[in-house]
């Protein structure tokens, strides 16, 4: 399927009014953009607009689940993400942004392009900690072998000469 267009919204031809638009996002969407951490998804967005004489107020429904690399172990991991946005696109002379929900496009446009605020969207709604769950004995799921090296690792004490010299004079201050 071809990406360019797939996810423009032709405004010029529109009544004033409601209209509703349904997208399936999924791995070639995420193919165009630079950012490497969702490797896919299978997300929803429906988006409602009220059309006005010199505004379109978006309303985005997304919904779905993407794959990002665990923090723990880097495997791929389903996040699911459900969240609610809104953008407001005002005409005016020129391209410029208001606010974080309000944008300006020249009177002159036609169509405007959704992709770029539906990626930013999906990728605000990502968790911040992103890792495998616990199994329901309290182990994680992550990949044993990492998990096992990352324990090995931690439990492994390498002096630091500089943080030796600094407990020195910790303790010799505590005699004083």
């Amino acid at each position: 399927m071809n990406y360019a267009g797939q996810y423009e919204i032709l405004f010029s031809g529109l009544k004033l009014g409601r209209f509703t638009f349904d997208f399936q996002i999924d791995q070639k969407f995420f193919e165009h953009f630079d950012n490497a951490e969702i490797k896919d998804g299978r997300v929803g967005v429906t988006v409602t607009m009220n059309r006005e004489e010199r505004m379109m107020d978006l309303h985005f429904a997304i919904e779905g689940t993407v794959k990002v690399p665990c923090d723990r172990c880097n495997e791929l991991i389903d996040i699911g993400i459900d969240g609610e946005e809104r953008l407001i696109i005002k005409l005016g002379d020129r391209y410029y942004e208001e606010s974080d929900n309000v944008q300006i496009i020249p009177e002159t446009d036609q169509k405007i392009d959704l992709g770029p605020f539906i990626y930013e969207y999906i990728y605000l709604l990502i968790p911040f900690r992103k890792v495998h769950p616990d199994d329901e004995y309290g182990n994680s799921m992550c990949d044993p072998e990492i998990i096992m090296k990352l324990k090995e690792l931690s439990e492994r004490h390498i002096p630091d000469p500089r943080w030796e010299a600094l407990n020195q004079l910790k303790n010799l201050k505590s005699k004083i």
